[in-house]
C-alpha cells in the first residue's frame, strides 16, 4: 500500500504564504510544514512509498523532494495535475489513478492531524473505501459533512448539508483498497466531466449512487484542522507542536 498526499492546490486564502508555495508547504511548527506532518504520519504508519500530487507551485515541492525523503525516510513519487489552478480536486485525485491499484492511504495536503488517524484507518481495513470521520466536533456550514444509512455505511457526503442532520465530518483521510481502483477512477472521471469544480468527495458520492458500500472509521476525540485560511493556520500552529 502507498501513501498519497494531495498537494496541488493554490491555497489563495493563505496569501502571502502561498504566493510562491503550495498550501502543503506552509509552516505550522517552526520550519515544519503541513507536508512534513503528512509524510511523518505516513512513515510512522509504515507507508514509506508516497505519491505526492502536485500542481500549483510544483517546483517548490520538486526543490524540497530530496530533503523531505531524507528527513522522513520515505521515497516520494511526484504526480502532476496540469489543471490545478483551474479545476477542483476531483480531477486532481483522478490524475493519480495509475497508483490506485496498489492500494492508497490518501491524506489531504492541507490537513494537520496526529498519526492516530492513519493508524485508525489501517486498523479498520475491511472495506474497499474507508473514510476517516470526526463524529465528535460541532459542525457548521463549511465542513465536508456525512450522513449514514441504516447499516452504518456512507449515504451522503457534501458541504451542502444541514449540520444538524449530519453524522460527522470527513477529515480528508481515506483508505482506498487496490480492488476499487478502476471503479474509483471511473467515478472520479464522471464527476469532473460533469463539473470540473466538483470535489473528489463528489466522486465518493458517485460511487454510493452506483451502489458501492463506503465505510467510515470514527477517529475519536482528536485535535485536527483543515487549513483553509489564516484562522485555521493559527489553530494548526497551536496543535502541531503537540504531535
Amino acid at each position: 500500500m502507498l501513501g498519497m498526499v494531495l498537494a496541488a492546490g493554490a491555497g489563495r486564502r493563505l496569501r502571502p504564504y502561498t504566493d510562491t508555495l503550495p498550501k502543503a508547504l506552509v509552516p505550522v511548527d517552526g520550519e515544519t510544514t503541513i507536508m512534513d506532518i503528512s509524510l511523518r504520519n505516513l512513515a510512522a504508519a509504515g507507508l514509506t512509498d508516497v505519491v505526492v500530487v502536485v500542481g500549483y507551485a510544483a517546483n517548490a515541492v520538486e526543490e524540497r523532494k530530496e530533503a523531505l525523503e531524507e528527513r522522513h525516510g520515505v521515497k516520494i513519487t511526484l504526480s502532476y495535475n496540469d489543471k490545478a489552478e483551474e479545476w477542483n480536486n476531483a480531477y486532481s485525485l483522478w490524475t493519480a489513478r495509475e497508483f490506485f491499484s496498489e492500494g492508497v492511504l490518501l491524506v489531504n495536503g492541507d490537513t494537520v492531524h496526529p498519526v492516530s488517524v492513519e493508524e485508525t484507518l489501517l486498523a479498520s481495513r475491511g472495506s474497499e473505501l474507508l473514510l476517516a470521520v470526526d463524529n465528535v466536533k460541532k459542525l457548521a456550514d463549511e465542513e465536508m459533512k456525512v450522513t449514514l444509512d441504516d447499516s452504518g455505511h456512507l449515504k451522503n457526503i457534501t458541504k451542502l448539508m444541514d449540520p444538524d442532520i449530519a453524522s460527522g465530518e470527513y477529515i480528508g483521510a481515506t483508505l482506498i483498497e487496490g480492488s476499487l481502483g478502476d471503479r474509483l477512477a471511473d467515478a472520479l472521471k464522471a464527476t469532473w466531466e460533469r463539473d470540473p469544480q466538483l470535489y473528489y468527495e463528489d466522486g465518493f458520492q458517485e460511487l454510493v449512487n452506483r451502489g458501492e458500500k463506503v465505510s467510515i472509521a470514527p477517529i475519536g476525540d482528536v485535535d485536527w484542522v483543515e487549513v483553509d485560511d489564516h484562522d485555521d493556520l493559527a489553530k494548526a500552529r497551536e496543535i502541531a507542536c503537540r504531535y
